[in-house]
């Protein structure tokens, strides 16, 4: 309860989703060791790097696996929290280090960064312009904004409908790997959409959710703009990816062949792409954007190559 008193997006029922996904995809031994393979990690020269991670404070640990990265290459991880998100991931680390002692020694968390050999930053497009200023001169990784998009056929299944309001409102859609977009036929009829989707109703007992919506709906109301309400959620047509809370943009397609291109144009800004499978290449299933695994590397930079890189 100490990480809602915190911060009150990050209900119980989210931090124990967060702690779920990490437990049963980023710590499962068998998973970490085919994950591990992949790497060359034996070198006896190897001399340990230190690693600055800025986290980002949009979902509960949402950091996690950044620091798995260093503490697996064996480097030291020197952290910044985000102020949105402390008590869990030091509630992590002293779990960690109860575990494995050793780990003492190669994990700081500090109010300002220095004397680090390289970083992994994740933020805004706003403070990823302080990223590059600050931390330009260093080996990096610099994560900005993206969303994640769900192409739609409007043959899915009511079970596949059902998944992809998991995918959207996951974490109140506060993550980059929600659903902030849909991509729908032309004629597409968004009632049946809606009926599937309608158990994340429970969304509005959040006050902050509410608020949002409540303050999002009047907007719309205001300034005249065509848009569609199921009650909990709003859909504007738009060919805007990001969205505020309780805002889902969408955009009519001709044919796959159009979609695909939009996509790949949009690439370096979208996280994931939620579809049946089949449709479009390099998708995941609905509702699996919020599953990541070792593997499903933010902005698709493989961390581990980066760090075993630095020698």
């Amino acid at each position: 309860m100490q990480a809602y008193y915190e911060n009150q997006w990050f209900t119980p029922e989210n931090s124990q989703k967060a702690i779920r996904a990490i437990a049963d995809n980023f710590l499962n031994k068998e998973k970490l060791e085919n994950w591990i393979q992949g790497y060359d990690l034996k070198d006896d020269s190897f001399n340990p790097k230190t690693i600055g991670l800025v986290m980002a404070g949009n979902i509960p640990l949402v950091g996690f696996q950044d620091l798995l990265c260093v503490l697996i290459t064996g480097n030291k991880a020197l952290i910044k929290l985000s102020s949105k998100d402390v008590v869990l991931p030091k509630l992590f680390i002293s779990e960690l280090v109860a575990i494995e002692p050793r780990f003492n020694n190669f994990i700081q968390i500090t109010e300002r960064l220095k004397d680090f050999d390289a970083v992994i930053a994740t933020g805004s497009d706003n403070t990823n312009r302080y990223f590059e200023y600050y931390f330009g001169k260093y080996p990096n990784v610099l994560r900005k904004n993206r969303n994640s998009v769900a192409i739609l056929s409007g043959n899915e299944t009511v079970p596949e409908l059902e998944a992809l309001g998991e995918d959207i409102f996951a974490y109140f859609g506060l993550g980059c790997r929600n659903v902030s977009k849909l991509f729908v036929p032309e004629g597409y009829d968004f009632k049946r959409f809606f009926t599937s989707i309608e158990n994340q109703s429970s969304a509005l007992v959040h006050k902050k959710y509410a608020n949002n919506y409540d303050y999002n709906k009047s907007l719309l109301l205001l300034n005249k703009e065509k848009h569609l309400d199921n009650g909990f959620m709003l859909l504007k047509e738009s060919e805007t990816l990001a969205t505020p809370v309780s805002v889902i943009n969408y955009q009519y397609y001709k044919s796959i062949g159009d979609v695909t291109k939009l996509v790949k144009n949009e690439s370096d800004h979208i996280q994931c792409i939620v579809a049946t499978n089949g449709l479009i290449e390099n998708n995941l299933a609905f509702g699996d954007s919020q599953n990541p695994r070792l593997l499903d590397y933010a902005d698709g930079v493989d961390v581990v190559a980066f760090l075993t890189g630095l020698q």
